[in-house]
């Protein structure tokens, strides 16, 4: 049984990689490396993009690292492409692990003529129709309230899907993270709320955000249950994503997950943690000493299937040279044309913006003269 408010995180490994629960059967060495695989693949996409965003290839990034359990586990409990996700803007370890192809996510930070997106959104803001997931949006918890509708469409139409909806702690303080969390309790919509509780909206930690002990008891006033989950413990997150989903999908209305994690890099190449403005450097020592990686790493070494010093390399390696590849391949398809700005709206250009678009493609060939 998988109990919801519990008083302290669900945890199936411990810190030191020592079961501390039995593990479930389906945690075969073989699923574990499929995990560490992952998981890594997310850590070194991480240090790679960072690295474009320093060399002026990309303008923004929010990096994942610290959170990768919590977002490989997650994907790992739901129907890639059967169930709704809607994300928020820390997603794409998510999205990566679910299937959004990584040249499809390069070519949208990038904004190249390879992007699905077709360049219209800002960096890091990626969607994928194939895969139902939505595209982000960088305001706070604007996410849910169309998630919860999203639901109860499901509802109503008495589809099998289910609606995902991803927020970190800070979403939790805003106005339409409780409508949205009303609005799905009261029409018992099959939605799974998950927060990635990584301790710190920008600058503002958890504790000066809510008088709550945590978040996953909030549950409790819009008649859903809370589960709350050692987020940088992988098996933990699984088998109790994979319960709630399942708890949703069989129509005993929505659920809240809680996952306990941290982001040990900054907020985003926008805020000033590089210089640790606003938490201490033993704060951030810490958990990096409770590296999800890690734990699992050792793991697999306690179960007898140690990952080597040369195979990790390798992965390493293998992720990188991936990267680079899918860079140059999507810089090599171009910048959008500015016609785009006029497309894909109406099947009919209304007058005004056929004068606008007349009034551009002469600036354009001015410039050009």
């Amino acid at each position: 049984m998988i109990d919801p408010h519990t008083p302290d995180p669900i945890q199936y490994v411990g810190e030191d990689g020592t079961p501390v629960l039995a593990l479930p059967e389906r945690f075969t060495p073989a699923l574990l490396r499929e995990l560490h695989r992952d998981m890594l693949r997310a850590r070194e996409f991480d240090r790679k993009l960072i690295t474009l965003l320093r060399q002026g290839r990309t303008t923004f990034y929010a990096q994942s690292s610290g959170m990768e359990a919590t977002q490989v586990g997650l994907a790992r409990s739901l129907r890639a492409g059967h169930d709704w996700v809607w994300p928020y803007y820390r997603d794409h370890t998510l999205a990566l692990s679910m299937g959004v192809p990584m040249y499809e996510l390069i070519s949208q930070c990038l904004g190249t003529n390879s992007d699905p997106c077709r360049g219209r959104q800002m960096p890091h803001h990626f969607a994928s129709a194939a895969l139902k997931f939505v595209s982000i949006s960088s305001s706070i918890a604007s996410q849910v309230p169309p998630a919860a509708g999203s639901a109860m469409a499901q509802k109503y139409l008495g589809t099998d899907e289910i609606t995902v909806c991803t927020f970190g702690d800070g979403a939790t303080s805003e106005g339409d993270w409780h409508a949205g969390m009303n609005m799905a309790g009261a029409n018992q919509a099959p939605c799974l709320f998950v927060c990635e509780n990584n301790q710190w909206a920008i600058s503002t930690g958890v504790r000066q955000q809510t008088a709550s002990a945590t978040i996953h008891i909030k549950a409790q006033a819009y008649g859903m249950p809370g589960y709350y989950v050692d987020g940088n413990d992988i098996v933990a997150v699984m088998e109790v994503c994979a319960h709630a989903a399942e708890r949703v999908r069989r129509g005993d209305g929505p659920a809240l997950v809680e996952c306990l994690t941290y982001r040990v890099g900054s907020h985003s190449n926008a805020d000033a943690d590089a210089e640790k403005q606003y938490r201490t450097r033993e704060e951030v020592g810490v958990w990096l000493a409770r590296d999800p990686i890690l734990r699992l790493e050792k793991l697999l070494e306690h179960l007898g299937e140690p990952v080597s010093p040369e195979e990790r390399a390798a992965l390493i390696a293998q992720t990188h040279r991936e990267v680079d590849q899918d860079v140059l391949r999507a810089e090599a398809t171009g910048q959008p044309d500015w016609r785009i700005i006029f497309e894909d709206v109406y099947a009919d250009l209304p007058s005004h913006l056929r004068d606008q678009a007349a009034a551009l493609r002469a600036e354009q060939e001015g410039a050009r003269a």
